[in-house]
């Protein structure tokens, strides 16, 4: 409901600039993904308005906008609480550095929509047309929605040529709009993928987290791959295929047919899926290929696959321009995903601190994924899952007992030693041994250089 509410406000408001524009005498449509969101049935997120008013003539209408892309003709301007783009309809000129046009010549609504990626990013809509919703099409985008095409307009290789990202935004929407790319178009994509290379990592990893972040990710995956659009984005993903495996653990067959089912898999249960866990689950096995051995009795080993597999995925990582968090949480949990095989026979404080990772939740879900997806041997996970509830309502782990300031209030010097003790006192905490202060600080006494009688007179002190 309160979506739904959302979405009627901010109709009112771009209709309220749409008016301001047509008042004034100008043409002015929404343009874009919030006409083809209407019609495929999926929910408008924002709008987009497209004008015949020139970027002066809309800074004189709304004095409190501004330019945002002041060579494209495009302000933006505010009303209520929602930011509309209103551009005005424009030639794109020559494409040099294959993502932005040299130039842009102000034209008619016509050429505006022909100058655009796909037919069905190409569609205007009347915001006062009676009844509602009247779209205007130039470029076949409502037939090819409703055969739920995706099409380039005009001839695919130049629209890729002019643009290279829209390769990836092909990708895109296929997987986030469920259609179907039309077979000229994904011919020219298959042609030309090595123009990807031309685009910023900055750019790719965008669309790249789109395409994670879609129920649609294991197909992005594969059209990715297909395409050879991978090899500009993750090309190490493409030595996992035919990276065979044991098949007593993974019958499913190579690493990249695994992964790939780890991603149809995840989100299906309805759980939220974070970017952190979908580029997790893809490339939690990337160092399984430059770590695959074969013994002399045939069996396969990837010995210390989780740790050059984190390595690998920093690289990777940092080559897309992720941020400091999302790396160490990506790596973090590359690393750590072997370590489930011993949760049984960790001690309790091993297992309370191996539980108490910021991304816990998201490694735990990777290794059910990653079981469902092998052998389907649930024991690992379901003994921690059973563990954390019976942690439901304490900390797993609670403030130390005791802390540097006391061993300093004690008479000790600080020094190597000082981690050395607090850690084997927290340690005994979590298995239980110690409960209350009182009990850490004897146990201190008995395992650091205390005085004895400057311990019973803090313990005496702290009684007080």
């Amino acid at each position: 409901m309160i979506r739904f509410m959302e979405g009627i406000l901010l109709r009112k408001a771009a209709e309220n600039v749409a008016r301001v524009l047509s008042g004034a005498g100008h043409t002015v449509y929404f343009v874009g993904g919030c006409v083809r969101d209407r019609l495929l049935g999926y929910s408008v997120k924002d709008i987009d308005i497209a004008t015949s008013a020139r970027p002066d003539e809309v800074l004189r209408l709304f004095p409190d906008a501004w330019e945002v892309g002041a060579a494209f003709g495009v302000v933006l301007v505010r009303r209520e609480s929602f930011s509309f783009e209103v551009a005005t309809f424009r030639r794109d000129g020559s494409y040099r550095d294959g993502r932005r046009p040299e130039a842009v010549c102000f034209t008619d609504a016509e050429e505006d929509a022909r100058r655009r990626d796909f037919t069905m990013n190409g569609l205007f809509e009347d915001p006062f047309s009676s009844p509602p919703g009247r779209v205007v099409d130039y470029v076949g985008g409502v037939e090819d929605i409703r055969a739920r095409v995706l099409r380039c307009i005009g001839e695919p290789d130049r629209r890729f040529e002019e643009d290279s990202l829209r390769l990836m935004r092909a990708v895109r929407f296929a997987v986030t709009r469920e259609v179907q790319v039309e077979t000229e178009t994904c011919s020219s994509i298959f042609r030309n993928a090595p123009l990807l290379a031309r685009i910023s990592p900055e750019r790719i990893r965008e669309e790249l987290d789109r395409i994670l972040l879609s129920p649609g990710r294991k197909r992005g995956v594969e059209m990715l791959v297909e395409t050879g659009l991978m090899k500009h984005v993750i090309p190490e993903i493409y030595d996992m295929i035919g990276c065979t495996q044991p098949p007593q653990w993974h019958p499913e067959g190579d690493v990249y047919t695994h992964t790939l089912m780890m991603l149809d898999a995840l989100g299906r249960d309805g759980s939220p899926v974070s970017l952190e866990l979908a580029l997790g689950v893809l490339l939690h096995d990337i160092g399984k290929p430059p770590c695959r051995q074969v013994d002399e009795t045939g069996r396969i080993r990837f010995s210390g696959h989780d740790k050059e597999g984190s390595s690998m995925a920093r690289v990777i990582l940092r080559r897309l321009k992720y941020s400091n968090a999302v790396v160490d949480a990506v790596c973090s949990m590359v690393e750590r995903h072997m370590r489930f095989i011993n949760v049984r026979q960790m001690r309790k404080s091993t297992l309370r601190m191996f539980m108490n990772a910021p991304h816990f939740r998201d490694e735990l879900e990777l290794h059910r994924l990653d079981c469902l997806s092998s052998n389907g041997l649930m024991d690992n996970w379901q003994f921690v899952r059973d563990f954390m509830d019976s942690y439901r309502n304490a900390p797993l782990v609670p403030p130390p007992l005791v802390t540097g300031r006391d061993l300093v209030n004690l008479g000790l010097s600080p020094g190597p030693d000082f981690g050395k003790w607090l850690s084997r006192l927290q340690e005994l905490q979590l298995e239980g041994t110690l409960r209350t202060r009182e009990e850490a600080l004897l146990q201190l006494g008995q395992i650091a250089p205390v005085e004895q009688n400057a311990l019973a007179e803090y313990l005496k002190k702290l009684a007080l």
